[in-house]
């Protein structure tokens, strides 16, 4: 996910989009710890994902206050 295509979502999908990539966060680290994740790089994209997805959100929530 780039970051060009999440600044174009609205607050309310950034939001839902945010909700579920921390569910799969989750899901993955549990995996990982139980030794069933393939990848442990599927953590950091989730994670990178996550952090781009708040950053839109703040950005977009930081433009409804001016």
């Amino acid at each position: 996910m780039k970051f060009a295509e999440v600044q174009e979502l609205t607050s309310t999908e950034l939001r839902k989009r945010t909700l579920s990539v921390r569910e799969e966060l989750f899901e993955a680290r549990m995996k990982h710890t139980l030794g069933q994740l393939g990848s442990p790089v599927e953590i950091r994209h989730k994670r990178k994902d996550l952090a781009r997805l708040m950053t839109a959100l703040q950005m977009k929530l930081g433009m409804k206050k001016q």
